[in-house]
């Protein structure tokens, strides 16, 4: 199992629209190394959800439900997309300043290259921000 942060902009595709769809097709992503990202994704691996924008915060846990596959919208086989299955709002949110602040993070994604909207989170970080957002 591998674990994951996915970046949305709420007033585009917010944590409450994928709670009330249950499950989407995470697409619209089109930055080469976010799509590498994509393309390793398989089932059954963690997502943590983060709003970007004004909000800047991890906000829910999710699950990848399917591999990655050609974006059915595109006729460009290069970008692919995955399913996601929302599993539960995360009790306390953790913003982008408590992330900046801790050491343990510095070499995240989030806090290295910050315009990746997919990015690997690696399984010390996933813990602790299960940690922080009251979710263990």
């Amino acid at each position: 199992m591998q674990y994951w942060l996915l970046k949305t902009e709420p007033s585009t595709y917010s944590w409450d629209d994928l709670m009330r769809d249950g499950t989407t097709v995470w697409d619209g992503v089109r930055n080469n190394q976010a799509l590498i990202h994509l393309r390793a994704m398989q089932p059954d691996d963690r997502v943590l959800i983060y709003h970007s924008g004004d909000e800047r915060a991890v906000v829910g846990l999710a699950e990848i439900t399917s591999g990655p596959y050609p974006d059915p919208q595109l006729a460009d086989p290069k970008h692919v997309v995955v399913d996601v299955r929302a599993v539960q709002p995360v009790k306390h949110m953790v913003t982008l300043g408590t992330i900046k602040a801790s050491a343990q993070f510095e070499q995240l994604a989030l806090v290295r290259q910050p315009r990746l909207s997919v990015m690997p989170v690696t399984e010390a970080q996933w813990q602790r921000l299960l940690e922080l957002c009251e979710l263990t």
